[in-house]
């Protein structure tokens, strides 16, 4: 099984190297990496150009022009250029547990898709580590300035046994994997979604309508998360009302989506023809 990890970003160089920092101590790397991003400056390339050049994988930078928060359509373009059977998707402001990609990988089952969550980061822990990078892989649930410790705990027995009674619930589009066909089938994220919110959720909604079941990963897959300031909320309620028009009308695709970035124009509809409701 191959994997791809795709690494959202957004003009946060600094971050971003403390999240590839941690993609390279990964105990199993990913067959591929992708940095999905949504329009930053040069110096992110900066970032991406000294990554590539050490990276045991291919490592490519995928970018589009800085038109807003357009998250939604950066990842299904970097979903596109993917290649492998499976993908993971993390936020570039998130520090990985060593552990991580082996930890999704003993998750993937097929018909199902992994929703995960992640620690907190103080703001204070948080400087300390954009100004000493090299400390970003010993971060524990029990490390200085660490909140929500119950995300942040890697047990796999107990893991084993919250992915047998845990409910579905909201997915984050932080700490998520899925078979990349599933991806194809509902047309992936649904780019009328601008700005913050509600984005994942509807892509769980299709999943969950097309038959693809959650598995929830809890004390495995261990994400912390860098502290920053909440992005603005201006279109949150626009985004709302699509998820409940998605929500009312059972989609299980969306309109615009995936399929626009896909190099055969067909895949999509090959895809859709010949795999199988679950």
């Amino acid at each position: 099984m191959t994997v791809a990890l795709i690494i959202s970003t957004y003009n946060w160089p600094r971050a971003l190297s403390l999240c590839l920092d941690s993609v390279m101590k990964q105990s199993v790397m990913p067959t591929e990496i992708l940095i999905a991003d949504d329009g930053s400056d040069s110096s992110t390339r900066e970032v991406v150009k000294h990554f590539e050049s050490i990276s045991p994988v291919p490592l490519r930078h995928i970018w589009h022009e800085d038109r807003g928060f357009r998250a939604a359509a950066i990842r299904n373009k970097a979903i596109a250029a993917s290649r492998s059977d499976y993908v993971l998707l993390v936020d570039g402001d998130m520090i990985l547990q060593r552990d991580f990609i082996r930890d999704h990988l003993s998750f993937a089952k097929k018909g199902h898709y992994v929703s995960g969550s992640r620690g907190m980061i103080s703001a204070a822990r948080t400087q300390e580590l954009l100004d000493s990078p090299s400390y970003g892989h010993a971060l524990s649930a029990w490390s200085k300035g660490i909140s929500c410790r119950g995300n942040a705990m890697r047990n796999p027995l107990a893991a084993r046994l919250y992915r047998s009674l845990a409910p579905e619930h909201n997915p984050r589009s932080c700490n998520m994997g899925i078979w990349r066909d599933d991806l194809i089938r509902v047309n992936g994220f649904d780019e009328g979604f601008e700005g913050w919110g509600f984005e994942d959720t509807e892509l769980g909604l299709r999943l969950h309508n097309s038959g693809v079941r959650q598995r929830r990963i809890k004390f495995q897959g261990i994400a912390f998360h860098l502290y920053h300031g909440k992005a603005a909320r201006d279109n949150c309620k626009i985004n709302q009302q699509r998820y409940l028009e998605s929500v009312r009308e059972r989609r299980t695709r969306c309109e615009k989506g995936l399929d626009s970035h896909l190099s055969t124009p067909s895949e999509a509809t090959r895809q859709q023809e010949n795999t199988p409701a679950k």
